[in-house]
């Protein structure tokens, strides 16, 4: 019984690791004939797992997505990927994952072994995030509108802008985007009849959606696209300023959520407020003339002031 168990560990070990298997290279793998494999298939079916098989000479077997989730076997390098994966996700963008992400992380701590489980906590002890802790996105929101993506679906759902105005939109969405910050939509809007980008966070989705759509290639490709219009339309307040150094230092101290970095130097950025937008500008080091709006150049002075009296 304890070699039949070893086998069928083995057998769902190989399974996992690539989409299709031959019959006979699993029988040759496990040193068994291919008669037992039909076996512990059939085993391996009785505790849950969705086995497809296929018949002939090239038959195989492929391991399929069953009703309910079986156990899983990873290897060295997949089990740290997972856990430092759910560290990341344990920081928040995502409402209510927090906890979820925890759980899970705390039952795969308890399985590692004492090798991986030092290198994990490491880890744990070396990090320190500072991950913003701004609006999250709701978990169903984020699979609707991937599922959307996925079936090309027309998105309907109702949506806030920065100023907060409601308004119901029509969308074919591209790609969700994640910044690091926050997650964005990139979408044609149909009512517009242009590429938008919608903060994930404002997006309440109606059911159902629309028909199905032939995707459009969007301007450039999603990222960059979302980065782009992140910073000059998805603020509560756009600036343009110039900043006055070489294009390969500011390109080393920009990171890429900062905005749109023409070849002139001219900075297309934002903030959800002014006190942000001069807290980040003075974080760069360099001289700068701001461009617009004129409410930021009336701040800078007034704060000058403020730190020249003190």
């Amino acid at each position: 019984m304890l070699e039949t168990s070893v086998r069928l560990l083995r057998l769902l070990s190989l399974l996992q690791s690539r989409p299709d298997w031959p019959g006979r290279e699993l029988a040759d793998r496990l040193d068994v004939t291919t008669r037992t494999v039909r076996n512990d298939i059939e085993r391996l079916r009785i505790l849950g797992y969705t086995v497809e098989s296929t018949t002939g000479t090239a038959g195989g077997y492929r391991l399929g997505a069953g009703a309910a989730l079986p156990p899983l076997i990873l290897d060295d390098e997949e089990a740290v990927a997972v856990a430092v994966s759910l560290h990341a996700a344990a920081s928040g963008t995502v409402t209510g994952i927090e906890e979820t992400s925890l759980r899970a992380l705390t039952k795969l701590q308890q399985m590692l072994p004492s090798r991986l489980r030092r290198r994990i906590d490491a880890l744990g002890a070396a990090t320190v995030s500072v991950a913003g802790r701004g609006p999250t996105v709701d978990a169903e929101t984020l699979t609707v509108i991937a599922a959307a993506i996925r079936d090309h679906e027309q998105l309907r759902f109702d949506y806030e802008g920065h100023d907060g105005t409601a308004s119901a939109r029509t969308a074919e969405p591209h790609r969700l985007v994640y910044t690091g910050r926050r997650w964005y939509l990139l979408a044609w809007d149909t009512g517009r009849a242009d590429w938008r980008t919608f903060r994930a966070d404002r997006i309440r989705p109606r059911t159902p959606n629309g028909p199905r759509f032939t995707p459009r290639r969007p301007p450039s490709d999603a990222a960059t696209h979302v980065v782009r219009g992140v910073a000059s339309t998805a603020w509560r307040y756009p600036a343009r300023v110039r900043l006055h150094a070489p294009l390969p230092q500011l390109s080393e101290l920009l990171p890429p959520t900062a905005g749109l970095l023409h070849d002139d130097g001219v900075l297309e950025t934002g903030g959800e407020s002014l006190h942000n937008l001069a807290a980040f500008l003075g974080t760069l080091g360099v001289p700068f003339t701001v461009l617009d709006p004129p409410e930021l150049r009336d701040l800078l002075h007034s704060l000058a002031t403020r730190y020249a009296n003190a």
